[in-house]
């Protein structure tokens, strides 16, 4: 007899719960905020809803159905299975957080605070969960397949992200490396700069949009759909021995970005987790480009 499916919470600490874990009693956060011109009841009032949220979901999950929660900070530890339905209850960005540890389960973003949220990923109210628990299990379910973008090192190590991942120092120091396509030695150029980031159309919305605008690029931003990546050269140097001339570009999906480090020690990350980043040496090889894998989000 198969597995009935898990429903598993993703949920990350409210703003409250940290104030509380810096401070030790409500009493002192407030007094901590207040004396800097600021009021505790609005962090507080967000943490009621949150939690409100949470304990919505949670109450329309259906009996026979297995459950779990996972914080933000464990998802590294958390070993999701083939049956789960994952169900993000908090801000866009969480989903991003959960995507890298998915392999095609169905995923509903729940929206804690609409109208603060931009929505783009949690698209959808507590009160809808039981309906959207239902239809995910559903053959015919409806859903957003969000391409991912991947990073293969010469070792064989992978990392998947559903915004951007970005390769670099782990401060954001200068970063020395050879970046060019991939088969084509002759093409690379060497580099230092701030580090390098490469992206999908979720992550358009995002970070990657911030630098595309600032630079005025008239690189086509991808949809979040499309089978495309964009990615971008942070603050290139040029000097005597590195060079400028390739700091963006797009990357079809049959095409691949290598990156061959010339440094002590970079690492690679996505989507923000640099607790869970990949780390390569002098003469290692980063190869990044469209992941096969892609983000099954209920619409």
């Amino acid at each position: 007899m198969s597995l009935a499916p898990r429903a598993v919470l993703v949920h990350r600490a409210t703003e409250y719960e940290e104030l509380l874990a810096r401070h030790g009693t409500h009493g002192q956060a407030d007094f901590f905020l207040s004396s800097r011109g600021r009021s505790i009841r609005e962090v507080a009032e967000r943490h009621r809803r949150t939690r409100q949220a949470l304990s919505d979901v949670a109450g329309a999950v259906p009996l026979p159905w297995r459950r779990a929660r996972v914080e933000r900070s464990d998802l590294d530890r958390f070993l999701f299975a083939p049956e789960d339905v994952v169900v993000v209850v908090g801000q866009d960005g969480l989903v991003a957080n959960t995507a890298k540890y998915l392999a095609g389960q169905p995923v509903i973003g729940i929206d804690t605070e609409p109208g603060r949220n931009p929505g783009v990923l949690v698209r959808h109210r507590a009160a809808d969960a039981a309906r959207l628990l239902r239809s995910a299990v559903l053959p015919g379910r409806r859903t957003d397949d969000l391409t991912m973008v991947e990073a293969v090192t010469d070792d064989t190590q992978r990392l998947v992200a559903l915004n951007e991942i970005y390769l670099g120092r782990p401060g954001h120091q200068t970063a020395r490396y050879r970046l060019g396509p991939d088969g084509d030695t002759e093409g690379a150029e060497t580099q230092a700069s701030s580090g390098v980031l490469v992206g999908t159309g979720t992550g358009a919305t995002g970070w990657l949009r911030s630098v595309w605008q600032e630079r005025g690029s008239t690189l086509a931003l991808p949809s979040p759909a499309d089978r495309r990546l964009i990615w971008f050269v942070r603050e290139a140097w040029p000097s005597p021995a590195t060079g400028t001339a390739r700091v963006a570009g797009a990357l079809s999906a049959a095409e691949r970005l290598r990156i061959t480090v010339e440094s002590d020690r970079l690492v690679v990350f996505g989507d923000g987790m640099e607790s869970d980043a990949l780390e390569v040496t002098w003469g290692q090889s980063v190869h990044v480009g469209v992941s096969d894998t892609a983000l099954c989000l209920l619409d």
